[in-house]
């Protein structure tokens, strides 16, 4: 019997008393099995539509390349970055420039309502006394803490403000140390357990001038290969710097590639050969790629089995 039906009993118990011929000592009665079931009643669960509670995810941080002691970022944002913390970053550098394009992509996880943010991209063009600047990075589900795994750069420098070769090979290997290789316009460095790798040139400035413009030292280049002569970085970087920015799209090359992680940064020259017109910086984390797409992709199994339960009956003995 429902509450409310308990209610109308009582109430035909009022009007008509004489109907039911109860006496006091059995309306007493009565009364006490009332207050029981209305109390039974209001202990009882209540079933809610699923949708009604808040899906709670399990975060894992996911493995990095890159030690963090020796993290390397890229405009102050590394892979230990959330994308909160990176769109923070972003919005302040490019604050005050009313011609930025700002493209902030949003996913949700799985089938749930929780959204998070997977890219961000901030695009500011060149203008007279400004370089053009573009820096876009991508993230993983808050599964694996919504971290970043890849980071990119793009300085465009206007002809009368391109600043000398030296200078900018210079900047760089203050910030980042001697680079693994160099060659073909590019410094890469390469990472293996959390550091920088070395193939046995040591570069310095004035030695990384010199070799920039030139082919990659094939003796050098061979050393990043694995056994089998596969899973260079250096092309494992060029390559990921064309495909599509999702974990998934990326998550072969990572697993070919014979690195953690690494950092290219390419210099094109500009109106004169000492000059540059152009800097790229790139920046992925191949062992976050791994991790994070791992547990993505058991989170979504999970929300998935939560809102799909298997069924859980015991076949009869027979």
């Amino acid at each position: 019997m429902t509450v409310d039906g308990i209610a109308m009993l009582t109430l035909q118990l009022n009007i008509c008393p004489n109907r039911f011929l109860v006496s006091s000592f059995d309306f007493r009665r009565w009364l006490m099995l009332r207050r029981a079931l209305v109390a039974i009643l209001a202990m009882s669960p209540v079933t809610l539509p699923a949708a009604s509670f808040a899906y709670e995810i399990k975060v894992k941080n996911p493995g990095s390349a890159f030690a963090a002691s020796l993290r390397p970022d890229i405009l102050g944002i590394s892979t230990d970055s959330t994308a909160e913390s990176a769109r923070a970053i972003l919005e302040s550098t490019f604050k005050g420039r009313s011609d930025t394009k700002t493209d902030i992509q949003q996913e949700k996880f799985g089938e749930t309502a929780i959204s998070y943010i997977a890219a961000l991209n901030f695009d500011s063009p060149a203008g007279p006394k400004q370089a053009g600047e573009m820096l876009s990075s991508r993230f993983s589900s808050p599964a694996s803490a919504n971290r970043a795994y890849f980071i990119a750069r793009n300085l465009t420098f206007a002809q009368d403000q391109q600043p000398s070769k030296a200078e900018m090979i210079k900047q760089v290997v203050n910030k980042y140390g001697a680079p693994t290789i160099v060659g073909d316009h590019h410094l890469y460095y390469i990472y293996r357990a959390g550091k920088a790798i070395s193939v046995g040139a040591k570069y310095t400035e004035i030695t990384a001038v010199d070799a920039i413009d030139l082919p990659l030292d094939p003796r050098a280049a061979i050393k990043l290969d694995d056994a089998n002569g596969h899973g260079s970085c250096v092309a494992g970087v060029k390559r990921s710097q064309a495909k599509e920015k999702t974990l998934n799209a990326m998550l072969d090359e990572a697993k070919g590639a014979n690195c953690e992680g690494a950092l290219s940064v390419q210099l094109t020259p500009g109106i004169s050969p000492d000059r540059i017109a152009n800097a790229q910086f790139a920046l992925v984390d191949f062992k976050r790629i791994i991790s994070a797409a791992s547990i993505d992709s058991d989170a979504l199994v999970a929300e998935k089995n939560e809102r799909n339960p298997t069924p859980k009956g015991i076949a009869p003995k027979l």
